[in-house]
């Protein structure tokens, strides 16, 4: 059977990407629109799609409750999930190329809990502080936590391995505290930060969706640009100085955009686990393992993922709303367990 390949080089190293990877990456943006859709017109107030395409583009469709059901209240949330789920699955991708490990998340080397500790302060011990310092505290908290595991795992070196490790135990620390906290904290508090752990994108307004927007801008492009280095990264140490790739410096500025990314999300909607270890996975066995192709569809796959896991929540024991965390940890764990049982050999 014949391939096509596209061709792409660097100063350091070429890859090959399948022709097929546009046409794969066009069906998911289509994924994608159909799920926001079916997200944004299901509730307890029903809206058809044409309708929906209608109120979005700013034509009248004949009842006047649509543009406030849709774009005050659904839209930015279906938004807030879909970039959520495109910043997670971003900084699952860049950890398990970093690690050379495919059962590396955010959430599990403990990223995610360093942002969960530093947004915890924040809500429990000051609830006054505006909305945008959300984010930035919890980026602060994810990039404290993966300083300090990349300084502990530093043996003449960053060991693949060893950041795993380190994250793992990190991670148990700080979710300690994270718990001390709340249970010294007034009640009202502790049950925002209770909800906003659970990880879950309800009551999110336009506030979320452009306080999040920033981050987007700035690291996707980042992540898209150092793909290559990442394909050479993902080929071990000594292949990629023999091919001329600054290893230290390139896998410091990609853990950067990993963990801004991991931050900005967790802060956004709360720890919603499993995203950034499922859907890389789902985008090798679509794109392969090339970085070019494999960081779009990721992204892409995780903002279905979190959408879908929204839609889900909301519609499953209605008017009863599960957090979208508690749905991606429904199918994410057995996936994760399952993964563990295959690669136990390796």
């Amino acid at each position: 059977m014949k391939v096509d390949w596209l061709v792409i080089r660097s100063p350091a190293i070429s890859f090959r990407i399948d022709r097929r990877v546009p046409v794969i990456l066009l069906c998911l943006a289509v994924a994608i629109v159909v799920a926001m859709v079916m997200n944004i017109g299901r509730g307890e107030y029903p809206i058809s799609p044409l309708d929906i395409v209608k109120t979005i583009l700013g034509l009248d469709t004949g009842n006047p409750d649509h543009p406030f059901v849709i774009q005050n209240l659904r839209l930015p949330r279906t938004l807030v999930a879909f970039m959520v789920g495109m910043a997670l699955a971003i900084s699952g991708t860049i950890f398990q190329g970093l690690t050379r490990n495919p059962l590396a998340d955010p959430g599990i080397i403990g990223i995610n809990a360093g942002a969960s500790l530093a947004a915890v302060i924040v809500i429990v011990l000051f609830p006054w502080a505006p909305i945008y310092t959300l984010p930035l505290s919890a980026f602060a908290g994810a990039l404290l936590m993966a300083i300090l595991i990349y300084s502990l795992a530093w043996n003449n070196g960053s060991s693949p391995i060893l950041l795993i490790l380190m994250g793992v135990g990190l991670s148990a620390i700080a979710s300690a505290i994270t718990s001390l906290i709340m249970t010294f904290g007034q009640i009202s508090d502790v049950s925002n930060a209770l909800v906003w752990l659970a990880g879950s994108v309800y009551g999110r307004t336009w506030e979320q969706v452009f306080s999040l927007l920033p981050w987007l801008i700035v690291f996707v492009p980042m992540a898209l640009t150092l793909a290559r280095h990442l394909n050479a990264l993902n080929l071990g140490d000594d292949v990629a100085k023999s091919l001329g790739s600054q290893v230290e410096w390139q896998r410091g500025l990609l853990v950067l955009v990993g963990v801004a990314l991991a931050g900005a999300g967790v802060a956004t909607a709360g720890n919603i686990g499993f995203v950034g270890l499922v859907a890389p996975h789902l985008g090798r066995q679509l794109v392969g393992a090339t970085h070019e192709g494999l960081i779009p569809a990721s992204a892409l796959l995780g903002g279905v993922i979190v959408v879908m896991a929204d839609l889900l929540g909301r519609t499953l024991f209605a008017p009863i709303e599960l957090p979208c965390g508690v749905v991606t940890a429904a199918v994410g764990a057995p996936y994760f367990l399952y993964l563990l049982i295959r690669n136990r050999k390796k």
